[in-house]
């Protein structure tokens, strides 16, 4: 049948299952609006109010559903805007299509109005990208673009469409298969490297699993456990791995590094053998990865041969599929028990104590956190921000089959709230918290528009310090107390600016008040802001 370019993309993207996706329109991208609007009942499309908005919902989407997300914009700042986004989901591994429009072919390299070279921008931050010269090409293009994304180590994939390809005509047909020579990710693990995994799990008297965000890319959150209970080894995780397994399981320990648990870190540095499953062990997860290299044999599972040994060498590596390697293990391993070993760091745990007290004026943010996660449904999704926020909701937040979804290896200011849009529409039946500061909150309060313009129920809970928390922490503890730049004495009242959105909302000072706040909250149906008076100098550990 014939087509034109733009009616093509739409095929596409519902030839892909693809029934949701975040854009701002403009010009260059008009022709594919305009098809997309023909199809509105098959594709609903979130307007956001900026395009890195349109981004991290995408993300948001894709970390909630495990599919691929999608966003679209138009060419020059619309494409730029975008940059952000997909820089946050390529560090975090997730997978993204990110269709841009672009200026018409013949106009390519000339400086017109809004023409950005995208493709060249994003060049660092993507899987792969295309700039589409013919039309004929877009079905293969997608079809690829969606495998690249979803498959191997999943990450962003770039589309850049001029607006003369979306208007010509061909002879649609979707491709059934794709077959790229060059991209050829592995799966299974080598049957060698997978028995000295057996024979170094089953000698080693403190083995400790670290869980990486590499899990849930590829669904191996049961297999695990599996493993887990089976040979009764403890389990830490990286800020990506929280929320893999439940946070009140006997063998979980917590986050590790420099924001980590001190039983996490400390069985981190005890361990005689460290599996690490989907992680890349960044600097804010070990600092010293010298130190653990000397005196702990290290097994590295990912899919992506190219982060083994990048930060910390591996005594065995193994490349493939996370579910697929643990299965492949848990066939030829035996069970075994280290009661020792986890008795010591569960009496560790319990002798470690946090400081939940009510404070004289300001709210206790961890004990809030604690509470919070007590009041929520056992299936909640929090969405941290970046900044003293998310240390106290990474190591405070808790229930036993949510999710945890922060920005961890960009450390992306104004995730929270776009990211939680993009989860609640993936799955409306499960509550969605985000969390931010009111640094972070600053950044992105433009998306209330988005939430009361498509009823979308998130709840926003705004960390309130008058400072850049985390900033300001670095600077006391490193920079003789200079405090400069983080002084947020302009801020709005956030209560009355989520007022003037139609949005309900209330402020807090004290955590006696948190009890009735959260619940009020929780039972309210529609977008809802919560401000939490913190002290400026809280710590965030």
């Amino acid at each position: 049948m014939q087509l034109n370019g733009a009616e093509i993309v739409i095929e596409c993207l519902k030839e892909q299952g693809v029934d949701t996706v975040f854009g701002y329109p403009g010009g260059a991208i008009l022709n594919v609006y305009d098809e997309l609007y023909k199809h509105r009942d098959e594709i609903r499309h979130i307007l956001t109010s900026h395009e890195q908005g349109a981004a991290h919902a995408a993300d948001g989407y894709a970390r909630a559903t495990g599919k691929v997300g999608v966003c679209l914009a138009t060419s020059g700042p619309g494409a730029t805007n975008l940059v952000t986004g997909i820089a946050t989901a390529y560090m975090d591994s997730i997978p993204l299509v990110v269709i841009t429009g672009q200026v018409n072919s013949d106009l390519l390299g000339r400086d017109v109005f809004q023409e950005a070279d995208i493709t060249g921008s994003a060049e660092p931050f993507v899987k792969h990208s295309y700039l589409v010269k013919n039309a004929a090409d877009i079905p293969r293009i997608f079809k690829e673009a969606f495998y690249i994304a979803g498959s191997g180590r999943p990450g962003p994939v770039l589309i850049d469409i001029p607006m003369d390809v979306q208007k010509v005509q061909i002879d649609f047909d979707y491709p059934k298969s794709v077959d790229i020579r060059s991209y050829k990710p592995s799966s299974k693990g080598h049957p060698v490297q997978i028995k000295k995994v057996v024979a170094a799990v089953s000698e080693a008297q403190k083995p400790l699993i670290c869980i990486g965000g590499g899990v849930f890319a590829s669904h191996a959150e049961n297999k695990l456990l599996s493993l887990a209970e089976k040979c009764d080894i403890p389990m830490v995780s990286t800020m990506m791995g929280i929320s893999a397994v439940p946070a009140n399981h006997p063998l979980y320990f917590g986050m590790i590094g420099m924001h980590g648990k001190k039983v996490a870190n400390t069985a981190l540095l005890d361990a005689d053998l460290l599996i690490l499953i989907g992680a890349r062990v960044g600097d804010r997860a070990v600092s010293t990865p010298g130190i653990l290299e000397k005196r702990t044999k290290i097994i590295h599972i990912d899919i992506d041969p190219a982060e083994i040994g990048k930060n910390m060498e591996a005594t065995i590596p193994l490349v493939g599929d996370a579910d697929l390697i643990l299965q492949q293990i848990l066939d030829k391993i035996a069970s075994n028990k280290h009661t020792a070993w986890v008795d010591s760091l569960t009496k560790t745990k319990s002798a470690i104590s946090t400081d939940f007290s009510e404070r004289k004026a300001t709210v206790n943010p961890k004990a809030f956190i604690r509470l919070l996660s007590d009041k929520l449904p056992t299936d909640a999704v929090l969405v941290a921000d970046v900044g003293q926020n998310q240390i106290w909701s990474a190591n405070f937040f808790s229930v036993e089959h949510g999710r945890f979804l922060t920005s961890g290896g960009m450390g992306t200011m104004g995730y929270s709230v776009p990211a939680a849009m993009g989860a609640k529409l993936a799955d409306p039946e499960k509550e969605v918290v985000a969390v931010c500061g009111d640094g972070s909150f600053q950044m992105q309060f433009m998306e209330l528009a988005t939430l009361c313009q498509h009823d979308i129920p998130i709840k926003v809970i705004v960390m309130k310090n008058g400072r850049l928390g985390m900033v300001r922490e670095l600077q006391t503890k490193g920079y003789q107390d200079n405090q400069t730049a983080v002084f947020l004495d302009g801020s709005p009242d956030f209560p009355t600016l989520a007022s003037a959105y139609g949005i309900p909302a209330r402020s807090i000072s004290f955590l006696s008040e948190a009890d009735a706040a959260i619940d009020e909250m929780l039972a309210c149906h529609t977008p809802y802001l919560l401000e939490c008076i913190v002290d400026p100098d809280e710590s965030s550990l």
